[in-house]
């Protein structure tokens, strides 16, 4: 292996070492106490030491970093200090996420490192983020993501690069190939021959480089972050080495060829940079020795201090609190008492103009929502009020863009994402459910995104732009669902979203868009998120209802006046304003919980077994449900009303009368 030290006074070349040298020592230790059962589980880096601390090294402290499982040596080139980083394997209170995660799956603002989760794609869409951040900033920042070479085969690896190259950001993607996906060789997992291949296709400059040699990977990411200073295109690097232990160590390595590690080994990047310096004359014996007794003494003594730390005492109150971050849920009221008549769409677009001048970094994104207004003209000349840096058309590609705007987030820039349709976020899930809402819980981010979602049916648009998904959602905690049926309520809730730190999925139902209208206030205001509201107020039945669900019931109430409603708008399903319900359910003790999304799992279930169980004793009826039916949303006109939960609305409250 041929060293260019051309770039490397003597003193930095012994710097470099040290920091090579200190994650090989800390994996030592660690598969002596893997055995030992004082961590439970390790993923190797050993083998690729050099790619981890080249990238870090040749970063500026202040430029993000987002590592794999394999990256050691990206948190201790960045100084995490030993006990905190032993104490986070061990899972102590005294790790990065409070014992919820494990071995790196953390993050640090403090060391500027973004953690990965197990699905190995999302973070490169997260790099786009903050890279578009560093842009927008006009920092000359870069920012350094990692995949591997399995996780390359990833949609999110392909998102991700496209939206890089489109919008010119200053990312640099490193495609750290050990030639192997746990036990599958590179020949099952993809056919091109090189990933530098690739570059051309996405319209980015790419270079392959030993990742062995620790010299070329430092001079290979510095050349790039110069070169992104004059030009924010991004880059692609294909970091060369082989990884000689076992994906994680319970899996082995039986799999490789017989002869394919000891080939690697003559190439191992510690033993070969070692040898470097001493023909160099730069590292004695005496001094190699006195470098790696002071590293191994100070890995002891931090993991002796880690391992004596009090084990975590579970609380459900500590638990419960860290789903969310602390946000102050203030209702501000508007200005000045002017008001004047807005359709549903316009409230929302008044909104979004308001928070876009509110707060002056605030990115909005989403496919054709510049130019063209989006699919619904909601952004039509926003880009003439603000911009295109703000205003953002996207490629298709939901899993990146839900991501770039969790990297905003992470750069301390909100962002309000438009999913053209909600039907489209099966292709942004991973994003939502697993970054976005676990994101603080997990290690403190906050995630402080909205997601604008036009749902439902009523418009003849068939399975796939139609369907109410609100559900699937309401699961997950960490995410708050926002479903308003009014114009008041849409602009009040949306800024109230915008203001909120945490990732706020906002449902606008396609139907009310143009069909409804109120005299609403002209100045700036917010709702109170998690507080639902009676829209008419009766003793004889409750109708616990939201978005379309709130219509379809005053409808009702105006067709069958013998009968008293009480009618609730939830407004908020997560959090999901509980007390308003039982309140009613105890004033009139008979229950309807109406919803347009299909039956079963649907909210209202949830919604029903709450008042079984904590109000069955002033319940004069069984709790009914009225929904959509169990199929996908039909495109036929009498078909579709057919499926609506509109058309049985009538005879179960019937049923209920009668009861």
């Amino acid at each position: 292996m041929e060293f260019n030290r051309s770039k490397f006074d003597d003193s930095e070349l012994l710097e470099i070492y040290k920091k090579l040298l200190l994650p090989r020592l800390i994996e030592e230790k660690m598969l002596i106490y893997l055995r030992q059962g004082k961590i439970s589980k390790w993923f190797s880096g050993w083998g690729q030491e050099g790619i981890s601390v080249g990238s870090t090294y040749a970063m500026d402290e202040d430029e993000y970093i987002l590592p794999m499982h394999r990256n050691l040596g990206v948190f201790t080139t960045r100084n995490i200090p030993l006990q905190r980083l032993f104490s986070q394997f061990q899972g102590k209170a005294n790790g990065f996420t409070k014992g919820r995660d494990r071995s790196f799956h953390f993050g640090s603002q403090e060391h500027r490192i973004v953690g990965m989760i197990s699905h190995l794609g999302p973070q490169l869409g997260i790099a786009d983020g903050i890279g578009l951040a560093e842009k927008l900033k006009k920092s000359k920042k870069s920012t350094l993501v990692f995949t591997g070479d399995g996780g390359a085969s990833e949609g999110d690896f392909h998102e991700a690069l496209n939206v890089a190259a489109v919008w010119d950001l200053p990312v640099i993607f490193v495609v750290e190939n050990n030639c192997w996906g746990l036990s599958t060789p590179s020949n099952e997992q993809y056919r091109f021959k090189h990933f530098v291949d690739k570059g051309i296709g996405y319209g980015m400059r790419a270079e392959q480089v030993d990742g062995n040699n620790i010299l070329e990977v430092i001079s290979a990411i510095r050349k790039a972050k110069e070169e992104q200073k004059e030009n924010t295109a991004p880059i692609l690097l294909e970091l060369m080495s082989f990884r000689m232990r076992g994906h994680e160590e319970a899996s082995g390595t039986k799999y490789y060829p017989e002869g394919l590690q000891d080939e690697w080994k003559e190439k191992d990047p510690v033993t070969s940079y070692t040898n470097f310096l001493k023909d160099e004359k730069i590292l004695s014996q005496k001094l190699e020795n006195e470098i790696t007794d002071q590293l191994k003494k100070e890995i002891t003594e931090s993991f002796d201090k880690a391992n004596k730390e009090t084990a975590i005492v579970p609380s459900i109150n500590d638990e419960l609190e860290d789903v969310y971050c602390k946000h102050e849920n203030a209702v501000t009221t508007p200005a000045t008492k002017s008001t004047s008549e807005k359709r549903f769409i316009d409230a929302i677009s008044e909104s979004l103009k308001e928070s876009m001048t509110r707060y002056p970094d605030m990115v909005i994104m989403g496919q054709d929502i510049a130019e063209y207004g989006g699919a619904f003209k909601v952004t039509e000349g926003f880009v003439d009020l603000f911009g295109k840096d703000r205003v953002r058309n996207t490629p298709l590609c939901e899993s990146a863009i839900v991501g770039a705007s969790l990297g905003l987030s992470i750069s301390g820039i909100k962002s309000v994402m438009e999913m053209q349709f909600s039907d489209f976020v099966t292709c942004g899930f991973n994003q939502i459910v697993n970054n976005l809402a676990k994101i603080h819980w997990r290690w403190g981010q906050k995630a402080d995104v909205v997601v604008r979602m036009p749902t439902g049916g009523g418009t003849a648009a068939g399975p796939f732009h139609s369907q109410s998904i609100e559900s699937w959602f309401f699961h997950t905690p960490g995410l708050k669902i926002v479903y308003p049926s009014s114009p008041y309520d849409a602009k009040g809730l949306l800024n109230a979203s915008i203001e909120d730190p945490n990732p706020v999925l906002y449902f606008e139902h396609k139907l009310l868009y143009r069909s409804v209208k109120d005299s609403i206030p002209d100045d700036y205001y917010t709702l109170e998120i998690g507080k639902a509201s009676t829209v008419k107020s009766g003793d004889d039945i409750s109708i616990i209802t939201y978005g379309m669900g709130v219509h379809w019931a005053l409808e009702l109430a105006e067709e069958i006046t013998d009968v008293s409603f009480d009618i609730i708008d939830l407004k908020t399903l997560l959090p999901l304003d509980k007390e308003a319900i039982y309140k009613s359910v105890e004033k009139t003790g008979k229950v309807l919980v109406l919803h347009e999304a299909c039956m079963t799992g649907g909210i209202g279930a949830e919604i029903a077994a709450l008042i079984n169980e904590f109000c069955f004793e002033k319940l004069d009826a069984p709790v009914k449900r009225v929904a959509s039916l169990d199929t996908a949303v039909p495109f036929a006109e009498q078909i579709e009303k057919q499926f609506m939960a509109k058309s049985r609305l009538n005879d179960v409250v019937k049923e209920l009368i009668e009861y």
